[in-house]
């Protein structure tokens, strides 16, 4: 899947994965969220050798021609407030996708998959 975003120089196709990728370091940059939790076999295969992947955790589905839906699947730290890290990772990974890619979100879904403790 790719996103048109047309401007008045032309279209640029953004494909899923740099998205994704965006979305999963603006997340984990967030106070609170102490990591991104495998959401297919595939991220999990790449947790297992050691391989950094930016989108483990990350789901990004097309909404329409030109807003797309990020789901994240997080690890909490311990004592922080559910509330407060979610509103302010939904916040940032919708500021940074719409800032570096032009992409329009549309909805930024957080799934609490674990707490840790730091």
């Amino acid at each position: 899947m790719a996103i048109a975003v047309t401007n008045d120089l032309g279209t640029i196709t953004i494909n899923e994965d740099l998205i994704a990728t965006v979305a999963g370091y603006a997340a984990v940059e967030n106070y609170g969220i102490v990591g991104m939790c495998a959401r297919t076999a595939g991220d999990a295969i790449v947790e297992l050798f050691g391989g950094e992947n930016m989108q483990k955790g990350v789901l990004i589905e097309k909404a329409n021609d030109s807003q797309v839906d990020v789901s994240l699947h997080v690890a909490l730290q311990y004592g922080v407030s559910l509330p407060a890290v979610s509103q302010n990772t939904k916040q940032n990974v919708r500021y940074r996708i719409e800032e570096i890619t032009g992409v329009s979100v549309r909805n930024v879904n957080i799934f609490v998959e674990s707490i840790r403790v730091q």
